[in-house]
């Protein structure tokens, strides 16, 4: 059976996720309030911020930062997009 939450994000009803996807207080915060959906959606942004940052995943700091854009993503309704990017042409 699908586990349904209230998603923080999109403001709606969603399938939520299997499990937490990030550890300890703050994955299981996303875990009880982030759709599938949602988290999708900031797993692009995260890899766009990550590409256009040129972050190192090795360097505590790049982590640190990539998790308060998390924080600020889904529980301060940012818009957070990566400076310099420049979504493809249609």
């Amino acid at each position: 059976m699908t586990r349904m939450v209230n998603c923080i994000k999109l403001k709606t009803e969603a399938e939520g996720l299997d499990y937490p996807p990030y550890p300890g207080e703050l994955g299981v915060k996303i875990w009880r309030s982030v759709s599938k959906q949602a988290w999708a959606n900031w797993m692009d942004i995260q890899t766009r911020l990550v590409n256009e940052n040129r972050l190192n995943l090795a360097d505590a700091r790049a982590r640190k930062y990539l998790a308060e854009q998390m924080e600020e993503y889904f529980f301060e309704d940012a818009d957070i997009e990566a400076h310099g990017f420049v979504p493809p042409a249609e």
